[in-house]
């Protein structure tokens, strides 16, 4: 090779080939283990969110903001020592893999659905109302079977794109303060980022940050979902440009439109809530009404959309890092 065609060459940044090698072990290393029985770092960091709010709650915004920005950037700034701390290239893919492997919940997803189907297929529907309130928050007292699947496929869909798909791609773009960062928003919105009386305020700042992070993930999950499903793309891309704006959340109508096409079920309708809370969520997609198979079906989708999603994010940091010479450099 000739000097000038050597300056011509891409040169590809020390850290894409850790951090992508990274990724993709952490995702498999979810997928054969799945989240800790113990120890878990997200339980602890959860532990660490409900001291601070006990500390500094009050009903207002701003104390809401302020338990945000410290929480999530908390996280981002120790991502960021312990990328900048640990030895060589090495160090450094052993602790992507370690970071991706804690955010993520894939699996774990996977073994509570599957559960659920478990009971169903049993016939025993007290246990599956019961295994399901592990995945939602509705009151599941009266759903009968088809209920207690939509509400199983539901979460699958949210939680693919939550848990799975939106951590590689913060993955990707940030590295471990990436991953650390977006499971801190992720893990906040679900305590604090609800429409109740206590944390209509105090919750607003998380709920919207974790909206905003959701964005790439779920736009991503979405594509996914309807490349996996090649005899339900139709429906499935009919289902999304449809229904997924008529959901009230801006990412979970994208996932929950796109897997009821895929699927070729219909998925929305009525939830009730503990206490007195009712939602009537618009329905989406064409198909007939969900039935216990559906469950594994939506795992084999969502395991499809974590692989890619895994494959995207890895490809993503390989290609994605290429710096090229100034023209004063050659």
């Amino acid at each position: 090779m000739t000097p000038c065609a050597a300056q011509r060459a891409p040169r590809r940044t020390s850290g894409s080939t850790p951090r992508a090698v990274g990724i993709l072990l952490g995702f498999v290393l979810d997928r054969l283990v799945g989240d800790p029985r113990r120890f878990h770092p997200v339980a602890g960091f959860g532990t660490v969110a409900a001291r601070a709010e006990r500390a500094w709650y009050a009903d207002d915004r701003a104390r809401g903001v302020l338990h945000t920005v410290t929480l999530v950037g908390g996280a981002v700034v120790l991502g960021a020592a312990a990328e900048r701390v640990v030895p060589g290239r090495a160090g450094r893919m052993l602790l992507t893999a370690a970071a991706t492997w804690a955010v993520l919940g894939g699996r774990s997803l996977e073994r509570e659905a599957l559960a659920v189907h478990a009971h169903l297929a049993a016939d025993d529907l007290p246990a599956a109302r019961e295994q399901v309130t592990r995945l939602v928050g509705r009151d599941t007292a009266a759903l009968d079977a088809s209920e207690v699947t939509r509400a199983v496929v539901e979460s699958v869909a949210e939680n693919t794109s939550d848990a799975v798909v939106a951590p590689l791609v913060w993955g990707a773009i940030g590295g471990v303060p990436g991953l650390l960062g977006y499971r801190a928003a992720n893990t906040l919105d679900a305590m604090v980022g609800h429409h109740n009386e206590r944390y209509e305020r105090f919750g607003w700042a998380s709920a919207r940050l974790d909206d905003l992070l959701n964005l790439p993930g779920s736009r991503l999950s979405g594509v996914l979902a309807t490349a996996a499903a090649p005899s339900g793309a139709g429906a499935a891309v009919r289902a999304w440009r449809r229904d997924a704006a008529w959901h009230p959340s801006p990412n979970a109508g994208v996932v929950g439109a796109t897997f009821a096409g895929a699927l070729g079920v219909r998925l929305g309708g009525t939830n009730t809530y503990y206490g007195t809370r009712v939602e009537h969520r618009a329905v989406m997609g064409d198909g007939r009404a969900t039935e216990p198979a559906d469950i594994p079906r939506s795992t084999r989708l969502a395991r499809r959309v974590g692989i890619g999603a895994a494959l995207v994010a890895a490809a993503y940091v390989a290609s994605g890092r290429i710096r090229w010479p100034s023209r004063r450099s050659r």
